[in-house]
């Protein structure tokens, strides 16, 4: 078979070790010949694309972000996307495309599927909020770089007497500032799902440090959001695919807090450092097992569905199933971020 492979949205620590994976057992076992397509979408719709095997993809284990490129381009942004991917992958005699990406891309993909594309869905995101798997890989990167920035802020905001606002990513869930949160020993943390209250924030942290504590650390999500009239948030800026251009929170954050309580607050804005460098132990292993599994998938014919790890088992879900909802921080992990509060 003639494989096509493709990375979209943003990057993450292993999505090279899927594409490894993917070119070592089709070349290895199934005699394949795999075609990485540039840019994702983009490179489809525009016929940019480079030949993987074993030899290009070597030392490509360890190193992050994605050798093949990425974009946030999907075929149904344009009147003739879908036309475009079929020229191209007929011209180009590819008999399966993996498409490898997080909420956007695997929709698109979806939605290629039930026109009748033979495509396979890998789950990519480091927000960790795709339903149908129980971890994406990415995730376990992002959160140990997020813990290991809090655990450095803890000892300068002792030394300063400081409130410490840790800004994390995470559009629509909260996954990494919970468990960030959680790792790194954050006296609070603020995620999407659930709207804050500014005066109840200040109001622990005044009490914290009324107790002797003389230092605290918050997480947010940058997707956080406050009670509704609480705090003005500004104007919101719209970006090319639609999306709310998120990262600032923590600005604001610590503004009020610092307005409020009259404690000196800094902010740090971890931003593009968690998706950067090499992935984990876990993210390498996840990623190298879905990256099997996909290969494998297309061999079975398992053409519209996605892998996925369930109950630590790599399984195949259906792509309409596991793009339905996101998947939220679950209130009973967020219980136990919140019994640290002051």
């Amino acid at each position: 078979m003639r494989v096509g492979v493709l990375t979209g949205g943003g990057d993450c620590p292993g999505l090279n070790a899927v594409i490894r994976a993917i070119v070592r057992k089709a070349e290895r076992v199934y005699h394949d010949e795999v075609v990485g397509f540039m840019d994702g979408f983009s490179g489809v719709l525009e016929d940019r694309w480079m030949p993987l095997d074993i030899e290009r993809c070597r030392g490509i284990l360890p190193r992050g972000g994605t050798i093949i490129g990425t974009s946030r381009v999907q075929p149904f942004m344009y009147p003739d996307g879908v036309a475009r991917v079929r020229a191209t992958l007929d011209r180009r005699a590819i008999d399966a495309l993996i498409c490898i990406g997080g909420e956007g891309t695997l929709s698109a993909t979806r939605d290629l599927a039930e026109l009748g594309f033979p495509v396979v869905g890998v789950p990519k995101t480091i927000d960790n909020d795709i339903d149908g798997t129980e971890m994406t890989f990415g995730f376990d990167t992002a959160v140990q770089v997020a813990t290991d920035a809090i655990d450095r802020l803890h000892t300068t905001a002792e030394s300063h007497h400081r409130v410490m606002v840790v800004e994390v990513m995470g559009r629509h869930a909260g996954h990494i500032a919970t468990w960030a949160g959680i790792a790194g020993g954050a006296a609070l943390t603020l995620i999407p799902e659930e709207p804050f209250d500014i005066e109840a924030v200040c109001e622990a942290i005044k009490r914290r440090h009324a107790s002797g504590r003389y230092a605290t650390i918050v997480v947010v999500a940058e997707g956080a959001v406050p009670l509704p009239d609480t705090i003005d948030l500004g104007p919101q800026e719209i970006d090319l695919y639609g999306h709310i251009r998120l990262g600032g929170i923590g600005n604001v954050l610590a503004s009020e807090i610092e307005r409020r309580t009259g404690i000196e607050t800094r902010v740090t804005i971890l931003g593009h450092v968690q998706r950067g460098g090499k992935p984990s132990a876990f993210d390498r292993v996840l990623s190298t097992w879905f990256g099997v599994a996909a290969i494998d998938a297309v061999h079975d014919g398992a053409f519209g569905e996605m892998v996925a790890l369930r109950e630590g088992r790599v399984v195949r879900v259906s792509l309409a199933e596991a793009t339905k909802s996101l998947k939220r921080v679950s209130p009973e992990l967020y219980d136990v971020a919140k019994v640290f509060a002051p």
